[in-house]
């Protein structure tokens, strides 16, 4: 991964570059900002020039030994730290990582644990890696100007773990350098990032999506647009908006058949649309109510009047124009807590036709408010 390869937020690069050029490389750095707007590309891009043997004015040079080795993810002085299952360390899923990297430039962590087979584990960055990362960082470093410790989602690393790199990464030993990438700040243990020099990766910019997917996926432009304006600065929720094309039509039916048998008090319908829900599998119940979330927010949005903010595709828009007036502040926080209550009771196994039938009949009480 290279600067270049990664899409838009070129100031953030010039940033990271001219530091470099300065000589001011500072000891751990933590990346941060929303899901899907490059993090870890630019943190291994940054990883890659501080050890590029010719460094250009606006990237590596992709021709030293150096560059070569990071082609392929396997420098001497390259680590890497990443959720994992199975009480296991990094290391261990090595081989896994780097062909999952070599595909992928935009994802999240259940498109990582989906790839090593997780199926219902949560992924840790469990207590023992603390050891290995502090053995690796002892080590003298090898061949390069420096020794890089790149950590993915330190807000999953326990907290024993977390505990015991406080001191590596506060005075870690000559020309190491850690790299945090976190989406969840919040979550990351305040006394990591008091240790670290913030630097938010904000949205990729709309111009630079649009060119992008139109590049990569064919669209015509005003589809790009639409597409960018939804995923708003998300790369990976735009492939997501595309590859999941036929998905959102089919949660889009079934949202309009939810909500119009819930207004019209149809206790034959409620139960039908609640039994197909109940049908679908957990994995598509659980994005149908994210869908169903999100429509919430935008058709609320659409009341207030300001265009620049709601982010539909275009059928979604046309019912919206008349649904929209049923979402509004006497009922949004409740169907907010409702749908989030289900997606809960759904992730953790609940009976699915009870949930989604009881969801129904809730609909059609705060529908009347």
């Amino acid at each position: 991964m290279y600067f270049r390869n990664t899409i838009g937020l070129h100031d953030v690069k010039k940033h990271l570059i001219d530091s470099v050029q300065r000589g001011f490389v500072p000891h751990a750095r933590m990346f941060h900002g929303p899901e899907g707007v490059g993090k870890l590309p630019l943190a291994i891009a940054y990883a890659r020039y501080l050890n590029c043997e010719n460094k250009g004015a606006e990237d590596s040079c992709g021709n030293c030994p150096s560059c070569h080795k990071f082609d392929k993810l396997m420098h001497p002085d390259l680590h890497f730290v990443f959720p994992v299952v199975k009480s296991k360390v990094s290391d261990e899923f090595l081989p896994a990582w780097r062909e999952f990297l070599n595909g992928h430039a935009y994802f999240n962590l259940n498109d990582w644990l989906n790839f090593i087979n997780a199926e219902n584990a949560q992924g840790v960055i469990y207590a023992k890696e603390s050891d290995e990362i502090i053995r690796k960082l002892n080590l003298k470093v090898y061949e390069a100007p420096y020794k890089i410790m790149i950590v993915w989602l330190p807000e999953k690393m326990h907290d024993a773990c977390a505990n015991k790199l406080l001191k590596m990464i506060e005075e870690p030993p000559e020309n190491t350098v850690f790299l945090l990438v976190s989406e969840d700040l919040e979550n990351v243990l305040p006394t990591i990032q008091s240790r670290c020099q913030p630097l938010n990766i904000r949205a990729i910019e709309h111009d630079e999506m649009v060119d992008s997917i139109r590049s990569v996926y064919g669209l015509q432009e005003e589809d790009a647009k639409s597409v960018a304006h939804i995923a708003n600065g998300s790369f990976l929720k735009a492939t997501s908006i595309i590859q999941s094309a036929d998905d959102n039509k089919y949660f889009f039916s079934l949202f309009k058949e939810m909500m119009r048998s819930s207004v019209s008090r149809n206790i034959k319908a409620i139960r039908s649309v609640a039994s197909e829900m109940a049908s679908i599998g957990r994995e598509m119940q659980k994005s149908y109510l994210l869908y169903c979330l999100r429509l919430f927010r935008e058709f609320f949005i659409s009341n207030l009047n300001e265009p620049a903010m709601i982010y539909l595709n275009g059928e979604e828009q046309t019912f919206g124009e008349r649904f929209a007036p049923f979402i509004n502040e006497k009922n949004i926080q409740q169907f907010n807590d409702e749908f989030q209550l289900a997606y809960r009771q759904i992730e953790q196994n609940g009976n699915a036709k009870i949930i989604f039938l009881d969801l129904c009949l809730k609909g059609t009480m705060l529908l009347k408010q």
